[in-house]
């Protein structure tokens, strides 16, 4: 009996059932989704890592590693493998497309794994091509490929298809965002072939596979080389620090928003369970007065909350599954940046006792809602539940009171009679602002990040990238013949950590610096800028030092202001003030008009990058955006609509009785509708008011969790503002439209029949 009376009051109050299960069921997916994400991430790449040997450390020299510095190296306690190691940027001849071309002379660390195609050799002629980068430019395994690197050609044939984790985000430099394969890719060779088409062997870098600290392995390189060397752990790689980004990521977006959809969830819950027990009071009494015990209805009306809670969590799981299965798979939003040869679904441990947990709440919360209505015989249980009395308000004491509408003085005093139901609708109002405004506002603020880069900062048609060995005095004619501006980049320790210190040559005006405010500032010689996340070390004026790497010696020089850095955390000054400072730098980088195959090969030339090249990666980063903004739009939606239409039919529902007598003494369906409706358009006012505040403030923490790598500022045009306004002021009217319409089929006899 009792479980068909279930199936009844579940059809009876069939929308609050399918909201309140809808809720979980959102709150449940989306946290399992953005967890399961990042714990996928982890392991994946971690796997993957492991399988390809990801080196710990990378030392950094720009004359280049001898012999005997390796075997230095190998030597220190705690160094489990070491291998010097290439990696160079060089073009595909008669192409605007280049590879990363990389050469791990004791194949021990940093090495491939070989998809297709023959096992790595030594003292192979052959080239293990990215199998991306071949898939997208139609490359088979037998083809052959001539690489151009420092003027000198390098021809082999392709010998088989790869991946690599030193090139898991396979971008050219830190100013491509995304990967692109169909013009960047990358290529392994051996050492005999790569030594015998340079003539000789040079090698910038050392590998290192160690459980060392950083200070631990810093010390202990410094003693076996006798000289201060760069030393960069595998979290500032771009491809284990892209890994930790996206799994901060996806923390943090497993943090906020299921916590306010699970957060509204549980309050709609509250406050709907509540309802229907107290509807509910009636058919209580009669189940007491049909000798039903108090356990066995108290077991009854909770087993509501189980099964919605049930309901909704394995509704939950499937949608959690499949939102990271559109992030995390090899067609998901992810493989346009991680190059991973496995994707495999894997949920924390921790998910499936928060799961039961959230079972338990539901079940917990249906539990305390009826038990107060048990309370008494079965005569008292049998009187309709009758709403608290209400105290004059304080307003009404007011000669203004008089002046007011009779709907708005309903209105007043129905909202302050249902304390509950109003700031359930609020919240939702709020959680609607909230997820448009943070979802809009980011896509504003990466879309005017990408115009700062394309328009303000960036004045060059194509950047050219010197060769190590290319002296000051032979880059700097080049730039001057290229009608150029160059740039000197080097790393530094400063404050304990490594940054970039950049020296600039700009009076071409090819690029430009801008500020906090984002306007283009113009260096001066008489100081040093520092990037927006170092500005908490000094102030302007300060006197700061700092060490380059590979120098014994260290560096003051004055704080002359602050600038924002696109990508990197540097310090830059002008190459006057350098020269004045006695700062050493070796440049590397110069800014032309001119296209890349207008610029002649050149032994100093390693590498030629077109501006529109690098923007058009930026295009695939906000496409990724606009899926993302969509679903965060989606998602306020579907949050609004299930909370207010919820709330509107229990309004509907408890109100039933006065608006029977409404319509009895006259008032038409039009007049009471424009009533009800102009409640709901009140709340949602204050609702919106709350949610644009809240929301600015949830997106400034999203962009310094979710982009710490950038410095972005915050940036919310008009049109976010009045879509975010205008989406939920219109889910509200239509919610309150649907809700008023049942008005007039209400049967007025039914309503006002009193039990008693």
């Amino acid at each position: 009996m009792l479980i068909r009376k279930l199936f009844r009051t579940a059809w009876r109050y069939k929308a609050q059932f399918l909201s309140m299960t809808l809720m979980v069921a959102i709150g449940v997916g989306v946290f399992l989704g953005f967890n399961i994400e990042w714990k996928s991430i982890e392991a994946d790449t971690s796997a993957f890592f492991e399988n390809t040997n990801y080196a710990d450390f990378r030392l950094y020299s720009e004359t280049g590693f001898s012999e005997t510095d390796i075997e230095a190296i190998q030597k220190i306690s705690g160094v489990n493998a070491a291998t010097r190691f290439l990696s160079v940027n060089a073009e595909v001849k008669d192409t605007k497309k280049s590879v990363a071309l990389m050469a791990s002379e004791d194949y021990t660390v940093s090495t491939m794994l070989i998809t297709q195609g023959q096992a790595y050799e030594r003292s192979s002629d052959g080239i293990w091509l990215s199998d991306q980068f071949a898939e997208k430019n139609d490359i088979a395994i037998g083809d052959t490929m001539t690489l151009s690197y420092k003027g000198v050609e390098i021809n082999g044939e392709v010998a088989g298809l790869c991946k690599s984790g030193e090139m898991l985000i396979c971008t050219a430099d830190e100013n491509q965002l995304m990967p692109d394969f169909e013009t960047f890719g990358f290529a392994y060779v051996s050492p005999e072939k790569l030594e015998k088409a340079l003539g000789s062997a040079f090698y910038p870098q050392i590998n290192i596979l160690s459980d060392m600290t950083k200070e631990e392995m810093e010390e202990a390189v410094s003693d076996a080389l006798g000289r201060t060397i760069m030393v960069t752990p595998k979290e500032d790689h771009i491809s284990y620090a892209g890994v930790l980004s996206e799994a901060e990521e996806g923390k943090t977006m497993g943090s906020i928003l299921p916590m306010l959809f699970l957060a509204i969830g549980i309050l709609t819950m509250v406050t709907t369970m509540h309802r229907i027990a107290a509807n509910e009071k009636t058919q209580i009494g009669t189940l007491k007065a049909l000798g039903f015990r108090d356990r066995r209805i108290l077991r009854h009306y909770t087993s509501y909350g189980f099964v919605i809670g049930l309901i909704g969590t394995a509704l939950g799981v499937l949608l959690g599954y499949g939102i990271a299965a559109v992030i995390i798979s090899p067609n998901g939003m992810m493989s346009t940046y991680f190059d991973l040869p496995d994707w495999a679904l894997i949920m924390p441990s921790f998910c499936v006792p928060l799961l039961i947990a959230t079972v338990a709440l539901l079940t917990l919360i249906s539990f305390l809602s009826v038990k107060k209505m048990l309370h008494g015989t079965a005569a008292d249980a049998l009187r309709p539940y009758m709403p608290k009395t209400m105290r004059k308000l304080a307003m009404e004491r007011l000669s203004l009171w008089e002046r007011l509408s009779f709907g708005t003085k309903w209105n007043l005093r129905d909202v302050l009679r249902h304390k509950s139901r109003s700031a359930m609708t609020i919240i939702g109002v709020l959680g609607c602002m909230v997820l448009l405004v943070g979802g809009l506002g980011m896509k504003d603020s990466m879309a005017s990040f990408m115009d700062l880069i394309g328009d303000d900062v960036s004045h060059y048609t194509t950047k050219v990238i010197l060769a190590e060995d290319a002296s000051n005095e032979n880059a700097a004619k080049l730039a001057e013949e290229l009608s150029g501006d160059w740039m000197a980049s080097s790393g530094i320790s400063y404050e304990g950590k490594t940054v970039a210190l950049e020296v600039y040559h700009n009076d071409n005006d090819k690029i430009r610096l801008v500020d906090e405010d984002n306007r283009t500032v113009s260096l001066s010689d008489d100081g040093v800028y520092l990037c927006l996340r170092l500005k908490d070390t000094a102030a302007i004026g300060d006197e700061i030092e700092f060490s380059p790497y590979g120098s014994e010696a260290n560096y003051t020089v004055r704080v002359a202001g602050y600038l924002r850095s696109l990508m990197t955390e540097n310090i830059v000054m002008t190459a006057d003030y350098a020269d004045s400072a006695g700062v050493p730098y070796h440049i590397t980088t110069i800014y032309t008009d001119k296209t890349a195959d207008k610029i002649p090969a050149s032994s100093l030339i390693a590498e030629k990058q077109e501006k529109q090249t690098i923007l058009d990666t930026y295009d695939s980063f906000m496409e990724i955006m606009n899926v993302m903004v969509f679903v965060l739009a989606l998602a306020a939606v579907l949050l609004g609509i299930v909370v207010l239409y919820n709330l509107g039919v229990m309004s509907y529902i408890e109100r039933s009785r006065e608006l029977a007598t409404l319509k009895v003494l006259g008032f038409r369906d039009r007049h009471i509708g424009r009533i009800l409706i102009s409640q709901n358009v009140w709340l949602t006012v204050i609702g919106v008011l709350l949610g644009l505040p809240v929301g600015v403030g949830i997106l400034k923490i999203l962009l310094v969790t979710l982009a710490d790598e950038y410095e972005l500022k915050l940036s919310l045009g008009p049109l976010t503002y009045c879509v975010s306004i205008f989406v939920t002021f219109g889910i509200s009217l239509a919610v309150g439209f649907m809700v008023a319409r049942k008005n007039r089929k209400i049967d007025m006899v039914e309503a006002l029949k009193n039990a008693e």
